[in-house]
């Protein structure tokens, strides 16, 4: 099939991209697109089903399922963005908060994704005071050579208090990846972290997100779904708390917010202005990004790895994937030092991408002995 990957996989009816579109193609790009044109998304493992259970379960510490009545479109959208004013809420009020859907906009993809764990606990004080100490030298530099000074002095940030994004990933094995296999949670993390900033800073514009999803942001709320939402109980574990100076606010009338916002438009617009009051800059949005590796099946902790957010990097990698997803390239495989992620690739016998890299080997070592003067084989 000639068509781009995004024509073929996430043009309507299909749904839009996804984080885990964005981020899948950093492991092997052939891999993913064998993936969906075989199976139309990434099948779920039995391990990956042990992982979803551990996620459950860290889930169910903060929130409790209530089934609510959608009867339109409008209501299940309206329902989404009604937890995730919840979810800024829950974090406000407990210090953190789980399973955070959020949306964005890249280069006109619409681009979801789901964040495992936002907390004002950091995960690393020495590489976050690292961070702050280059910022601040950063913004003296910027105030000197605005001022025309040689010296000057940056606004004390040290008392912002600031959120940050962890993701729980879950492991077969009790040891933590290394190397290349990394990547695609730096990436992850990553990206959502500049989802979230830009959902904070209004850079979203909804209306392209509603029509994409063939949504009236203006249709009232069905009296269904106002009725349920409103008699869901909102008290907030205390036993999830992880920062005790986490402020709390007491959780508004539902029935009289959602009248008072009974259609997308207005609740995107309440989500946004909750999202503020946890970010009210770029600042608030913590720099040091934490993934947490659990087991796979108890959930216990295995090791953890922080980094630091890093825009240059992360905006590269954004530019160069929508170049395949739009077609405007052709589809890469691994490397050769990354051959050993062919060894669990059930397309593996089938690539002509590994197979030429197979062959670039033996020509390299033929030539290697050829010029030594041993026989190449």
């Amino acid at each position: 099939d000639p068509r781009p990957p995004i024509v073929r996989f996430r043009s309507p009816p299909k749904k839009p991209l996804s984080v885990t579109d964005m981020v899948s193609p950093s492991w092997c790009e052939l891999q993913y697109l064998f993936t969906l044109g075989k199976h139309g998304r990434k099948l779920q493992t039995p391990a990956m089903k042990q992982g979803s259970a551990v996620h459950k379960e860290l889930e169910d510490q903060v929130f409790q399922y209530v089934p609510v009545s959608v009867s339109t479109r409008e209501d299940t959208w309206g329902l989404k963005i009604w937890n995730a004013i919840q979810g800024f809420r829950t974090l406000a009020n407990t210090g953190m908060t789980r399973e955070m859907e959020i949306w964005g906009t890249i280069d006109g993809q619409i681009i979801n994704g789901i964040i495992d764990e936002i907390s004002y606990k950091c995960p690393d004080e020495k590489l976050e005071t690292l961070v702050r100490n280059v910022e601040d030298k950063q913004r003296a530099a910027a105030l000197a050579a605005e001022n025309g000074a040689t010296e000057s002095t940056a606004e004390d940030t040290t008392t912002q208090r600031k959120i940050y994004i962890t993701d729980v990933k879950t492991r077969g094995r009790k040891t933590i990846p290394k190397g290349s296999s990394l990547k695609p949670t730096f990436v992850q993390l990553m990206l959502y972290w500049r989802l979230l900033g830009d959902l904070a800073s209004d850079r979203v514009d909804p209306r392209i997100i509603f029509e994409r999803y063939r949504l009236n942001p203006s249709k009232p709320f069905s009296d269904s779904f106002i009725e349920d939402v409103a008699k869901l109980d909102y008290n907030f574990k205390t036993t999830s708390t992880q920062d005790e100076e986490a402020p709390f606010q007491a959780s508004p009338d539902a029935r009289s917010e959602l009248f008072e916002n009974d259609n997308l438009q207005d609740l995107w617009s309440l989500m946004i202005r909750e999202l503020k009051t946890i970010i009210p800059n770029q600042d608030a949005l913590g720099k040091v990004l934490h993934v947490e590796f659990r087991s796979q099946s108890d959930g216990s902790i295995i090791g953890s790895k922080s980094f630091v957010y890093n825009a240059n990097t992360i905006d590269r990698y954004v530019k160069d994937t929508l170049r395949f997803w739009k077609g405007d390239r052709e589809p890469k495989g691994v490397e050769i030092e990354d051959a050993f992620k062919c060894r669990i690739c059930e397309f593996a016998e089938d690539c002509s991408w590994r197979q030429n890299k197979i062959g670039e080997a033996v020509q390299r070592f033929r030539t290697r002995s050829i010029a030594s003067g041993q026989p190449g084989g």
